[in-house]
């Protein structure tokens, strides 16, 4: 009996050791992760020392640096605060309130669904922490997009001899939101939520003159980042709406809209993504005025024709 606990007691101590081990692997794989892409961001010229610490305390620490206040980054790292804000430009951001959205979006990437669900934690009123939340997303969507990079993106759809909208799972809700108003407006406008051989069918005749929108916030789609880049180089211009300024989808959008994406359970939202829907359909059809009032005209006639309505 004494012998069969000594060994049960050690195929324990054994299991244990071993996930301790694997855990160390995926924060030291995270960590390398972390580092490799900001090394990636680094300008011509080196860093400064105290610029370099920075680096090494945001590398080191995912999860830290992508909620912590700027004043313990700074801490950490032995420098003032306005040296961290610098770092922040120097790697192409506009400051650390920017740089750490980006942060915080790659590190949720970076761990699993069960762990994001246990990152969040509890929370005593759902609706109202939820809502909450979404109005933190929706500043940060405020601060992340100027009025010229919305007015240029607008331009590019305003002006398209065709529009593909591209969403899947829970971004088809804004996808199909745009394409869905577009052609009430009279866009020539389609939506594409299929993956595969229709993926490549809605979008193997796209060229110069068409725009495609592509939505994407959290894990990247393979298939969608890839049809956007054979758009990018058949001449069709790309409008990204994305959680990553910095990542592979941004760099082949000609116009990148920023959307923060945390939600407060294991899902993403899509609050802010869909906001910035609503306000690329304003000025489409401020742009195109004469065209979506008249359209807009013919189609509720086509409701009354119908009798869609009740009333």
């Amino acid at each position: 009996m004494q012998t069969t606990l000594q060994n049960g007691f050690r195929a324990l101590s054994s299991w244990q050791v071993h996930r301790m081990k694997a855990r160390e692997d995926v924060t030291e794989a995270r960590q390398q992760d972390e580092s490799t892409w900001l090394d990636g961001l680094l300008p011509g010229q080196p860093l400064s020392k105290a610029q370099q610490r920075v680096l090494d305390v945001v590398s080191r620490n995912p999860q830290l640096a992508s909620y912590a206040e700027l004043a313990e980054i700074a801490q950490r790292a032995a420098v003032d605060n306005s040296t961290v804000v610098r770092t922040a430009q120097t790697l192409g951001f506009r400051g650390w309130p920017d740089l750490q959205r980006e942060l915080r979006a790659r590190y949720l990437v970076m761990i699993s669904t069960e762990e994001t669900l246990a990152a969040h934690g509890q929370y005593r009123s759902p609706v109202h922490e939820a809502l909450q939340h979404d109005i933190e997303n929706l500043r940060l969507t405020l601060d992340a997009n100027t009025g010229d990079e919305v007015a240029s993106a607008v331009a590019a759809l305003a002006g398209a001899r065709s529009i593909t909208v591209l969403g899947y799972g829970s971004l088809a809700a804004p996808a199909m939101v745009l394409a869905h108003l577009g052609a009430t407006m009279g866009y020539p406008i389609t939506l594409e939520n299929r993956l595969g051989v229709h993926l490549a069918s809605g979008t193997n005749t796209l060229g110069s003159g068409d725009v495609l929108v592509v939505i994407n916030i959290w894990r990247s789609i393979r298939q969608v980042i890839l049809a956007a880049e054979a758009a990018h180089r058949a001449g069709a211009t790309v409008v990204a709406i994305t959680d990553m300024r910095r990542g592979r989808l941004s760099a082949v959008a000609q116009h990148a809209l920023i959307v923060p994406s945390e939600g407060i359970s294991f899902f993403q939202s899509v609050t802010a993504a869909t906001s910035v829907v609503y306000g690329l359909l304003a000025g489409m059809e401020a742009a195109q005025a004469e065209r979506s009032r008249t359209t807009i005209r013919r189609t509720q006639q086509l409701w009354d024709d119908l009798e869609i309505y009740l009333d």
